[in-house]
């Protein structure tokens, strides 16, 4: 790749090409758990926190009747700082010179000015338009005064929220190589090989890192194989990848015998989130949120077909890992990223934890720089998924230059389509591999006692 692609495909401050096609999408900006005061006492006395997304300064509130505000961080009477506003129940003020504002960004008050003046009535703080889906607050940045596009309605955001749970963490670089670590179908055979398995029965339902020793969906010469097995033993998968409404299908096959072959299928949401399976009956939706040029935050949705989801439980689990309240990982470039020879020799390919595979991504993307040379990168086949995306991020950006709308669910005549996405992960016979995994699907949806039901209506907050 060229220096000026790669240039033109990272970059997503104001002004860039990149950053105005990402603009065109509901971007994350929140979890509902920073509201929390019992994850953050801060929030009990001030529900406001500053975030950072696509290069922007913003400030997040919540006023005394529950709606949200998304509104930029420079006061537009001097450029003070709005995170530090007072937070008055109807509108945050700031001390500089006590003007206010509520959600929608209206000025409601210029105290210093004589009485009088209507200065407050031609002012007005730009705002974004806000909403709420499975326990992330999604904000869009998209030009002022231009009306966004629906939320779409995949699972993540259907499922009732019993049956969600959203965390996310930050990375230290740029939002594309990410992304892009996601939707590689070869990695999981080697960045989280495990050298040796443990007994099905000793692992139970576990929701936190150890997905990769669960077993498997069906069955090998009379046993269930672990994943680790799998991944372990048939390592040079066959990939395929076909275009869909919201982006691309991912299937990689790995054939164990003649007669079974396991069928991995995931799903690229055009521009940064992926679908997988986690276990016959979860899935994660995880989107990829530019903080700016070399920081990234993940989000991800866990969303369960069957029972209720644990929360407690599974946020425990994560914040083992995590520090509060900005969701840094406790591992690194500082610490190595917990890196342990003697692990790596006997127990793991990586060497960097058994329990958290979440930060073996994260060596990958961060060791590569907090934005990745692809000029000297020597892709293979196996990269065919990488180079098929970069292809759409570069055509969508180009077709925004001109213009045009950018795709998938930025356009909103797509979202009739834009359902689900399917996955499956498990054993199959050879030879009925496709009928096999979309009847997998559907007995997975007809056991799921939400999957019938209507999507529920989106309500944005509208910046006026």
């Amino acid at each position: 790749m060229k220096a000026e692609q790669n240039e033109l495909i990272t970059r997503i401050g104001p002004g860039t090409p990149c950053g105005e096609l990402m603009r065109r999408y509901w971007q994350p900006v929140a979890l509902l758990d920073e509201f929390n005061p019992a994850l953050d006492p801060r929030m009990l006395q001030r529900p406001a926190k500053a975030v950072r997304v696509l290069g922007q300064d913003l400030v997040l509130f919540k006023d005394a009747q529950g709606r949200w505000g998304l509104l930029d961080r420079d006061c537009p009477h001097r450029g003070a700082d709005l995170n530090f506003a007072r937070h008055e129940g109807d509108g945050l003020r700031c001390p500089f010179h006590g003007w206010k504002f509520d959600v929608n960004g209206r000025c409601l008050e210029t105290p210093a000015e004589p009485v009088g003046s209507r200065l407050c009535e031609r002012v007005r703080q730009r705002s974004y338009p806000v909403q709420e889906r499975s326990g992330i607050l999604f904000g869009w940045l998209g030009a002022e005064g231009s009306t966004p596009p629906p939320l779409p309605d995949f699972d993540a955001f259907v499922a009732p929220g019993t049956h969600t749970f959203a965390f996310k963490g930050l990375w230290h670089c740029n939002w594309l190589q990410a992304f892009e670590v996601g939707i590689d179908p070869a990695h999981p055979s080697f960045l989280h090989r495990f050298l040796s398995d443990e007994a099905l029965e000793e692992i139970g339902d576990n929701a936190g890192g150890k997905q990769f020793r669960s077993a498997s969906v069906g069955e090998a010469e009379g046993h269930r194989w672990p994943m680790t097995r799998i991944m372990r033993e048939f390592h040079r998968p066959e990939i395929s990848f076909e275009p869909r409404p919201w982006g691309l299908q991912l299937t990689a096959l790995r054939p164990m015998t003649p007669e079974l072959t396991h069928v991995r299928v995931t799903q690229a949401v055009f521009p940064s989130t992926f679908v997988i399976p986690l276990s016959e009956t979860l899935t994660i939706t995880q989107m990829h949120v530019p903080v700016d040029d070399t920081h990234t935050y993940w989000y991800s949705v866990f969303t369960s077909f069957a029972g209720p989801v644990d929360k407690e439980a599974m946020r425990a689990q994560r914040l083992k890992y995590t520090q509060l309240p900005d969701y840094l990982p406790t591992s690194g470039r500082h610490n190595q990223w917990g890196y342990d020879p003697a692990e790596q020799a006997s127990r793991t390919f990586l060497g960097m934890g058994e329990d958290d595979i979440n930060v073996h991504d994260q060596w990958a993307v961060e060791s590569m720089g907090p934005i990745q040379d692809r000029t000297r990168e020597h892709l293979g086949t196996s990269d065919k998924v990488i180079m098929a995306n970069r292809r759409m991020l570069m055509q969508a950006i180009e077709a925004v230059q001109a213009g045009g709308g950018a795709p998938g669910a930025a356009d909103p005549a797509r979202a009739p389509e834009l359902r689900g996405p399917d996955t499956v992960d498990g054993i199959a016979p050879a030879g009925a591999w496709p009928q096999w995994w979309r009847e997998r699907v559907q007995a997975k949806r007809d056991g799921a006692p939400w999957a019938g039901t209507a999507a529920p209506a989106s309500t944005p907050v509208a910046a006026e």
